[in-house]
Order: structure tokens, then sequence, then C-alpha cells
């Protein structure tokens, strides 16, 4: 399970963004854009620590 709690965003938003973030060509700030289109307000640094720190968790060494 995602360790989420103290979280500013619900669990649907982050993965939403990591979700893109990790299928598409796109840059956090193109993200931040099309997030922004549906009424939510998150900087383009959220969701890149987002992203490194969730897209991390399903790589092992």
């Amino acid at each position: 399970m995602l360790d989420v709690k103290g979280m500013r965003f619900p669990l649907e938003i982050i993965l939403v963004c990591v979700r893109w973030y990790a299928a598409y060509p796109l840059s956090c700030r193109r993200l931040e854009e099309m997030i922004e289109e549906s009424a939510v307000t998150v900087d383009h640094s959220t969701v890149s620590r987002w992203s490194i720190r969730f897209l991390s968790l399903g790589y092992s060494a």
C-alpha cells in the first residue's frame, strides 16, 4: 500500500499525475497545466517529487 499520510492531495490526483508522467512523454510543467484544467492547482515540482517517490517503488535492484 502506498503511504500518502500527510499529503495534501487525494491519492487519485497523485496517481493520475504519476501515471501520465510515466506513460506519456509529458513534462511536469505540462502536467501541471493539464491538471489545472480540471480545477486542481498543483505545482510542477510537486508532480516531480511524486514521480520520484512513487515510480521508484516499482523498481528494485
